[in-house]
């Protein structure tokens, strides 16, 4: 009898062509499926809460798998997967979960995290991590605009243009700009925790807080730009490269109170 497993991953997305396999450019899952396969001795399938694009990191991305040889316990596996992955791709934790659990499906929250840096030069050390503009900001602006969007609404403003149409009604539960002190300026961190997200949701969201935080627009311009309900809204799609996954939300009896025992 296969066992299921919930997996915890974190990685730096700035090498790989996003979480899903893809024949023009190396993957996360790629990654993983090759070393749970040189664990299991067959090919292994894996399936994640999200796909995430070229270049988004994760810090509680989640993957499930099922595995028919391992015997030893869930955690032993975080090791074993390990020193088979690239050091910018990591395995946090393992358990065991029922079987038919689905990281996907079985997902009711989602948490974001998108970092600007907002100074007048760039940080060379965390480019790869955050968005860096050398404008003004007033981050005051942006967070009267994130109100706006809290609660459930119809976020076909904020999705990717030409994205398949189905219901593009999501519950925003928290939206929150925190700003820090940084060298030569300030690092905004915006976090975004939703039911679900629609493709490109999170990076389009925070092109519209920065053309309020410049200036561009009033905060009321992003209830107008959410009940057009129309992607024509003149904002720029933040880069994939400072949005990251923090975590992932799932009902509690999807884990095991106690591993299964194996069969002899």
């Amino acid at each position: 009898m296969p066992r299921t497993f919930f997996c915890m991953m974190a990685y730096d997305g700035s090498r790989y062509g996003g979480w899903q396999n893809q024949p023009n450019s190396i993957s996360i899952q790629q990654k993983l499926e090759d070393a749970l396969t040189a664990i299991e001795g067959v090919r292994v399938k894996t399936v994640a809460s999200g796909r995430t694009d070229a270049g988004v990191h994760a810090m509680g991305q989640v993957a499930s798998f099922s595995l028919e040889q391992w015997r030893a316990p869930a955690d032993r596996l975080v090791p074993a997967i390990n020193r088979r992955l690239p050091e910018d791709i990591i395995v946090r934790s393992c358990k065991d979960t029922i079987p038919g659990f689905h990281a996907l499906r079985d997902a009711v929250r989602k948490r974001y995290r998108y970092t600007i840096l907002a100074s007048p030069v760039s940080d060379p050390l965390r480019r790869h991590l955050q968005w860096h503009l050398p404008i003004p900001m007033q981050p005051q602006r942006m967070q009267e605009a994130c109100r706006f969007l809290i609660g459930e609404k119809d976020f076909a403003s904020f999705q990717k243009l030409g994205s398949p149409r189905r219901s593009t009604v999501r519950i925003v539960h928290d939206l929150t700009l925190q700003v820090l002190p940084a060298p030569d300026g300030k690092r905004l961190e915006i976090d975004i925790e939703a039911n679900g997200f629609l493709y490109n949701m999170v990076r389009n969201i925070v092109g519209a807080l920065v053309a309020v935080g410049t200036g561009r627009f009033p905060p009321e311009w992003m209830e107008q730009a959410l009940y057009r309900r129309d992607r024509g809204a003149p904002a720029t799609t933040a880069p994939a490269h400072g949005l990251c996954l923090l975590r992932v939300d799932y009902p509690p009896d999807v884990f095991l109170a106690s591993p299964p025992t194996p069969a002899p």
